[in-house]
C-alpha cells in the first residue's frame, strides 16, 4: 500500500457512526484497520434496515444500508471480550496498534482492563481515541449520547426550520446525523495531530472527545452572533443571519438558491432580475441595509423570481457571476456533471452482491491519494488473517477460540 498512513494499524473498538466515521477516513488514508465486533451480532448498524445491499438476483442480503457508509477499508475480526482470553486478545493487538478508536460509556472499558490507563501500561506509544456523548469529565459524562439529542441540546435545533413567523414553524433536525460525522472527522484531526506528536515525543496520548463539544463548536458564526451580543439567534428557515439575499426563492418549475455574497453581486442579480433599482434604494444599496430591511426586500425578490424557471436563473446568474443554485435531490447528485467528473460515486467489489457502490472520500491527495482497497467487510471476515498476521496464531488456535465462543 502507498497510503499516506499506510504504516499505521488502528484497532476499532468502535460502532455505529462517529467512531467508524474516524476509523473510515483513517483507512481510507491507508491504515490498515480491524473493526472488532460481537460474535454473531457485529456492529449494530448491519441491522439498521431497510434499505439493504441487493444481491444480482434483487434479493436483500443481510448488509444495510447504514453499515455500508462508514465500514469499507477495514477488515472484520469478532471477538467477545466479555470473556478473559477475549480480553487478552484484545490487549496483545493493542500491543501491535498505533490507535485504538473506542465509543462505549465512560468507564466502559476499564471493567474488561481495556480502558486507556491499562492498554498504555502495554503500550506508551498507544493513541487512544475515546468518543462520548458528552466526554469525560463534567455532570453528563455518564449519559449516554445521540446524535439527534445532541443536535436539540448543543443547539444545532434551535436554528434549523422555519421561523417562528411561518407556517408549519418548530426545531427541525438536519436530515443526515451531523453530529456524529462532524465527531468522526474532529476524532480523525486529532488522531493525525497525535501521531505527528508522538513522532517528537515518542509518546501516545488519550483523547477525549464528546459529541456535544463538536456540535457547540460547529455552531460557527451563529455560536459568536450569540457572544458578541448577548441574544440567542432565532431560526430563518433557509434564510442567513447575516447576509440577504441569500437563501431559496420560488421559481415557475420549483426553487433555486441564491446567495449573494457582497453588494457587487446584489447589483449584478438586480440587473439580471430587471429590477436595478434596487441596488440604488438606500434600504438595500449595502448588506447592512439589506439585513435590517429583509422583510420589505425578500417579498419582492419571490414576486420577480416566479417567472422563470430554475434553469432559466441559473443559467442566467452564472454568466453574470451571481453564486446560485438548484435544489437537488439525491437522484439529481449523482447524476449531476461535476459529481460524476469528480468521480464521487465509486463501486467495490462484494461477496454477496458482486458490487457495492460507495461514496468517495473528498480527499484529494496528489503523492498519496486515497484508496478504494475493499468493500465493507462481512462480519468476521477476516478474524482468521488478522490473528495470523498481528499475533502469528495458528490455523489451529483459531478454530479453538471459535469452538469456545471467543470469535
Amino acid at each position: 500500500m502507498s497510503g499516506a498512513l499506510s504504516h499505521i494499524r488502528v484497532l476499532d473498538l468502535s460502532r455505529v457512526l462517529a467512531g467508524p466515521w474516524a476509523g473510515q477516513i483513517l483507512a481510507d488514508l491507508g491504515a490498515e484497520v480491524v473493526k472488532v465486533e460481537r460474535p454473531g451480532v457485529g456492529d449494530d448498524t448491519r441491522h439498521w434496515g431497510p434499505p439493504f445491499l441487493r444481491d444480482e438476483a434483487g434479493e436483500n442480503t443481510a448488509e444495510a444500508a447504514y453499515y455500508l457508509s462508514a465500514n469499507r477499508n477495514k477488515q472484520s475480526l469478532t471477538l467477545d471480550f466479555t470473556q478473559p482470553e477475549g480480553q487478552r486478545i484484545v490487549r496483545e493487538l493493542a500491543a501491535k496498534a498505533d490507535v485504538v478508536l473506542e465509543n462505549f460509556k465512560v468507564g466502559g472499558l476499564a471493567a474488561y482492563g481495556l480502558d486507556y490507563a491499562a492498554l498504555k501500561a502495554i503500550n506508551p506509544r498507544l493513541i487512544y481515541c475515546s468518543i462520548t456523548g458528552f466526554g469525560q469529565t463534567g455532570p453528563y459524562a455518564r449519559r449516554a449520547g445521540y446524535d439527534f439529542m445532541i443536535q436539540g441540546l448543543g443547539g444545532l435545533m434551535s436554528l434549523t426550520g422555519r421561523s417562528e413567523e411561518e407556517t408549519g414553524a418548530g426545531p427541525v433536525k438536519v436530515g443526515v446525523a451531523l453530529t456524529d460525522i462532524l465527531t468522526g472527522l474532529y476524532s480523525a484531526v486529532a488522531v493525525l495531530a497525535a501521531l505527528n506528536r508522538r513522532e517528537r515525543s515518542g509518546l501516545g496520548q488519550h483523547i477525549d472527545m464528546a459529541l456535544l463539544d463538536v456540535q457547540v463548536a460547529c455552531l460557527g458564526n451563529q455560536a459568536l452572533n450569540y457572544l458578541t451580543t448577548g441574544v440567542a439567534p432565532k431560526r430563518l428557515g433557509n434564510a442567513h443571519p447575516n447576509i440577504v439575499p441569500y437563501q431559496d426563492f420560488p421559481t415557475a418549475d420549483g426553487d433555486f438558491i441564491l446567495t449573494v455574497g457582497n453588494d457587487g453581486q446584489f447589483r449584478k442579480f438586480c440587473e439580471v432580475a430587471g429590477h436595478v433599482e434596487w441596488a440604488d434604494d438606500p434600504r438595500f444599496a449595502s448588506n447592512r441595509a439589506r439585513v435590517a430591511h429583509r422583510a420589505e426586500l425578500i417579498p419582492l425578490i419571490r414576486q420577480a423570481t416566479v417567472f422563470r424557471t430554475t434553469a432559466e436563473w441559473v443559467a442566467a446568474l452564472e454568466r453574470a457571476g451571481v453564486p446560485c443554485g438548484p435544489i437537488n435531490d439525491l437522484a439529481q447528485v449523482f447524476a449531476d456533471p461535476q459529481v460524476i467528473a469528480r468521480g464521487l460515486r465509486v463501486e467495490l467489489p462484494h461477496p454477496l452482491a458482486g458490487s457495492v457502490p460507495q461514496v468517495a472520500s473528498p480527499i484529494r491527495l496528489s503523492e498519496t491519494p486515497v484508496e478504494y482497497r475493499n468493500a465493507p467487510p462481512l462480519l468476521g471476515e477476516h478474524s482468521e488473517q488478522v490473528l495470523r498476521e498481528w499475533l502469528g496464531m495458528a490455523t489451529e488456535e483459531v478454530a479453538a477460540l471459535r469452538e469456545r465462543g471467543v470469535l
